[in-house]
């Protein structure tokens, strides 16, 4: 990095050390109330709302296309379950404590795209086919929207495409909903892209192109061709509003499964959820709808590669996407294929800037690990890099710094009544034979 950009950032002894891959925690000074960060945020819990009820009016459509949301009646949403099993594994394998309760957010097994990125990636591609259906007369709010199903609406679609560049997750929703809605859907992917996943993105109808560059380049040049095609829309998880929003509806799903299994979120049981970054859109959605749900009493946490801790450099820099983890001396490469981003999104970093509690970075041999800790304790898996999501838990009550936040928030006495939610981002389409491989990887 050249000495004029770095007298400019912030957190030079924590960044020196995350240049030498080392594993750090980064509590953020900037954190105020929730009241006060999100009153300075253009969107609000209105804009949420009007996305659940746009879920709502494609039910019946998604029902329709995907039977396997019957369960859900056309809704897609993913269990909340306690991991009672892999808490005591946790403790004593890493010589912890982890006060509370231990619970998993499974958006592992979110139904058509098994990843978190089934919420905001499907639901940004419904809002653009419900958009042009009524711009074009097709579609009133009222009719039932089972009629996106027909051979009518895919030969409607089919004059428009969709495009996107993703490392692999957010390509498989929007793949699959634009394949089955009718439109041309181009997927460009990254060269950390798993082939199992392109493999398939092409299975399902969607065109794959691929790049022996990263994350960044593969969206460049997907947008790049897409705003060249006036018939073409593309899909930006770096600055996308509409897939922000998606991913904030999350936060309303699952207030209402703490209901259902009467858990009470309130000053005296604070809630902690800890969820794996890449770029930043989906933690960044689910971290937005969260503290506009539970404010003050929800304390949010990401978890980042060492080698890709793109959201922790901008942020505790100061310089957001102005600058990359390369600027650091970092390669941005990781076995946790979904968090291997070079450079965080910008607008999703702004709007953490007061509501993020904080970062975690952990080397990648963990992710294998952590992965067979879940199969073994409670059998469930999940795909590695949605297992760093655990490394917030481990460490929370082991950093200095994070005990500091812990005591600052006077949470202290509280966290006998603490609820702990790591994200598992995904895992559940994972062919059987890459879950073989992945349970004898072993790093270090």
């Amino acid at each position: 990095m050249n000495q004029e950009l770095w007298n400019q950032i912030h957190c030079k002894d924590l960044l020196k050390k995350v240049s030498n891959g080392k594993e750090v925690v980064w509590v953020n000074e900037n954190l105020e109330t929730a009241q006060s960060a999100l009153s300075k945020i253009d969107i609000s819990l209105k804009d949420i709302d009007d996305a659940e009820a746009r879920l709502a009016r494609f039910a019946p459509f998604i029902l329709k296309s995907f039977p396997e949301t019957a369960g859900e009646k056309g809704l897609i949403e993913s269990p909340l379950t306690e991991i009672r099993k892999m808490k005591a594994q946790l403790e004593g394998e890493y010589k912890t404590t982890i006060p509370g309760r231990l619970f998993l957010k499974q958006d592992s097994h979110l139904a058509i795209s098994g990843s978190v990125k089934a919420r905001g990636g499907i639901y940004e591609v419904l809002k653009h086919a419900e958009d042009l259906a009524l711009e074009h007369g097709m579609l009133k709010e009222e009719d039932d929207y089972s009629i996106f199903a027909s051979d009518g609406f895919k030969k409607f679609f089919s004059q428009f495409k969709i495009q996107v560049g993703s490392t692999g997750n957010l390509g498989m929703s929007i793949g699959i909903m634009s394949a089955v809605l009718g439109f041309h859907v181009i997927v460009h992917m990254s060269a950390d892209a798993k082939q199992w996943k392109k493999d398939l993105l092409r299975k399902r109808g969607a065109e794959v192109i691929e790049y022996d560059d990263d994350y960044s380049k593969a969206v460049e040049v997907g947008r790049k061709n897409s705003d060249a095609d006036p018939t073409s829309y593309f899909v930006d998880d770096e600055n996308s509003v509409t897939l922000f929003l998606g991913y904030a509806v999350a936060a309303k799903r699952i207030k209402a499964q703490f209901d259902a299994q009467g858990i009470v979120i309130d000053e005296e049981h604070p809630l902690f959820v800890y969820i794996p970054c890449g770029v930043g859109g989906a933690p960044g959605g689910v971290t937005f709808g969260l503290k506009q749900i539970f404010g003050d009493n929800v304390h949010v946490f990401y978890e980042e590669p060492t080698q890709a801790p793109c959201m922790l450099v901008g942020m505790a820099s100061g310089m957001q996407n102005k600058v990359s983890v390369q600027d650091f001396g970092l390669t941005g490469q990781t076995h946790a294929d979904g968090l291997a981003v070079g450079r965080a999104s910008g607008f999703v970093g702004g709007v953490m800037t007061h509501l993020l509690s904080g970062i975690f970075t952990l080397e990648d041999y963990h992710i294998y690990d952590l992965m067979r800790d879940i199969v073994n304790t409670e059998d469930i898996f999940l795909e590695p890099s949605a297992c760093a999501s655990f490394w917030g838990p481990i460490q929370l009550m082991k950093y200095p710094s994070t005990k500091d936040y812990v005591e600052k928030m006077g949470l202290l006495p509280k966290m006998k009544n603490a609820i702990h939610v790591p994200w598992a981002t995904g895992g559940s389409l994972v062919p059987q034979e890459i879950r073989d491989e992945y349970m004898h990887t072993h790093l270090k």
